[in-house]
């Protein structure tokens, strides 16, 4: 069975297809997808993803502050602390770096994504990081404040191999987007077939980002089959071999879900 360690289910807009999130989870369902991280990145959007995930035993939840919504006030530890209670909470995030969309507030992001290792650290909850342009202010940062057992994974992953291996090194998971199928994503290929096994996870990202055939469209849960299957014949492994061994390591990971 397949797990999608990262989507944004809140953010699918399901209007156009006339048909529910329930329904679109059924389908991936019967894609052989079996579990589902709706993840957090804000205050505003935390009461929608704690609900959907309320809905289905298969459906977790992460909390925290994306980068990009991070401003002048950053969210202090307490609440994190707070927020992270809920049952169906199994990673704190997405949280991170992000120089690309925004440098204004720099010197925020970097307490924000402190604040969230650290917490992560005090609670034995994994970190679901976004790093964007800052390679080594990410790096540095979970080195100096990440809990090497709780760890965390760098979600989405564009890097190179370098950062891949520096992050894993750290204990730290590397999950794999729909962008590999791109053309254009040949070094992220290298990165896949270059990994060692445990540390792989595959994502959609929902509904961003959809991979090919689907490129363009809206990324939906059940297309995670599509990036599993692609990162499978990357790595030589059948698509069974590769569904089982994500989905094992990603309730290692997230040890609440299990």
């Amino acid at each position: 069975m397949l797990t999608d360690s990262h989507c944004h289910l809140d953010r699918l807009d399901l209007s156009k297809s006339n048909q529910s999130l329930m329904t679109a989870i059924e389908q991936a369902e019967a894609r052989d997808v079996s579990r589902f991280l709706c993840v957090c990145i804000s205050e505003e959007n935390r009461k929608a993803v704690l609900d959907i995930a309320a809905q289905r035993d298969n459906i977790f939840a992460s909390v925290g502050i994306h980068p990009c919504d991070v401003s002048e006030k950053v969210l202090p530890q307490s609440v994190l602390t707070e927020w992270s209670a809920d049952s169906k909470v199994v990673a704190l995030g997405e949280t991170g770096l992000d120089y690309f969309h925004s440098q204004d507030f720099i010197a925020q992001q970097k307490e924000s994504f402190v604040n969230h290792l650290q917490v992560g650290k005090q609670e034995a909850l994994p970190v679901i990081v976004h790093t964007r342009n800052a390679k080594q202010d990410t790096l540095d940062l979970i080195k100096n404040d990440a809990c090497r057992e709780a760890s965390g994974v760098l979600h989405c992953f564009t890097e190179d191999w370098d950062m891949a291996k520096q992050a894993m090194d750290m204990n730290f998971c590397i999950s794999i987007s729909g962008i590999v199928t791109f053309k254009n994503a040949e070094s992220l290929r290298d990165v896949v077939r270059k990994m060692p096994l445990e540390y792989l996870l595959v994502e959609t990202d929902s509904p961003y980002l959809a991979p090919i055939p689907y490129r363009g469209k809206p990324n939906m849960p059940a297309y995670v089959r599509e990036v599993a299957e692609y990162v499978a014949d990357l790595k030589g492994l059948s698509y069974e071999e590769l569904a089982n061994v994500t989905t094992q390591n990603f309730l290692r990971l997230f040890n609440r879900a299990a």
